[in-house]
């Protein structure tokens, strides 16, 4: 259900690599521990300027090699999705079999609940800073994530509140991200006219008219996508960063022929 996020905590170097190891592949090397690499009677040292990283690992004491094309690739792939920024997460769920929704927003701070205008209750928490919408049957939406540990949290202090307020909640509230909301930049000049004729046009709406941007709907992963001149996009509804990445990946290579 969380999002996935990126932790590398091992340790990076370089070192120098000939052409004649250019193609291992995490390889590890046995001969020599040492970051300086191969003594300089070593035949491989005579071509220079072929560096890869080096990665400390447990692995019988011994450095794993990357290739230089493996680092590059690597590089490519956090390279492509750097100006990936999450907008918004919505999750929903259910976290009681009812809830007195007049007697909790009495008890709770921050909590407003006028039923002539929405059936539900709006709590707003300010850390982590997000607005809940619960209803009588138990059901919740929370909105402004922006990442998982977020969600978390913030379901925490909703069920810390229920509690308070003499709720009782489930033991195993079911509660899952429904819509992620992400905003990314193509870093270039779009010609939605010209897109507009490259894409299926049953999946494509544009009317610069009535909005400025390309409304292009993916079918798999089923992603959303604004599509504006600048280069900057909108990418909704999709439930994990993958499907999100995935909906990007399949907008650029439609976005190939246009270059």
């Amino acid at each position: 259900m969380g999002i996935p996020t990126l932790n590398d905590s091992e340790t990076t170097t370089t070192a120098r690599l000939s052409p004649l190891r250019s193609h291992l592949l995490c390889r590890p090397s046995p001969k020599y521990t040492s970051l300086a690499g191969p003594p300089k009677t070593d035949p491989e040292t005579a071509c220079s300027g072929y560096f890869s990283e080096i990665r400390k690992t447990s692995h019988k004491g011994s450095p794993l090699v990357l290739c230089f094309k493996e680092r590059h690739s690597v590089w490519m792939v956090n390279k492509k999705y750097e100006s990936l920024k999450i907008e918004n997460i919505v999750a929903s769920g259910v976290i009681a079999e009812s809830i007195d929704l007049a007697d909790f927003s009495d008890k709770t701070e921050n909590c407003e609940l006028n039923k002539k205008r929405f059936p539900g209750a709006v709590y707003r928490i300010a850390d982590p800073k997000i607005a809940c919408l619960i209803f009588s049957s138990g059901k919740i939406v929370i909105t402004g994530v922006r990442n998982d540990s977020a969600l978390a949290e913030g379901l925490a202090i909703v069920l810390k509140s229920l509690k308070s307020a003499g709720i009782k909640p489930l033991k195993e509230p079911r509660v899952a991200i429904t819509n992620m909301v992400c905003s990314y930049n193509l870093g270039r000049y779009i010609n939605l006219n010209k897109l507009t004729v490259t894409l299926n046009v049953e999946n494509v709406e544009y009317e610069p008219e009535q909005f400025p941007g390309l409304v292009y709907r993916i079918q798999d992963p089923k992603i959303v996508v604004l599509i504006f001149s600048s280069g900057k996009i909108i990418l909704t509804g999709g439930k994990t960063l993958d499907d999100v990445k995935k909906g990007l990946d399949v907008l650029e290579k439609k976005l190939e022929s246009l270059i």
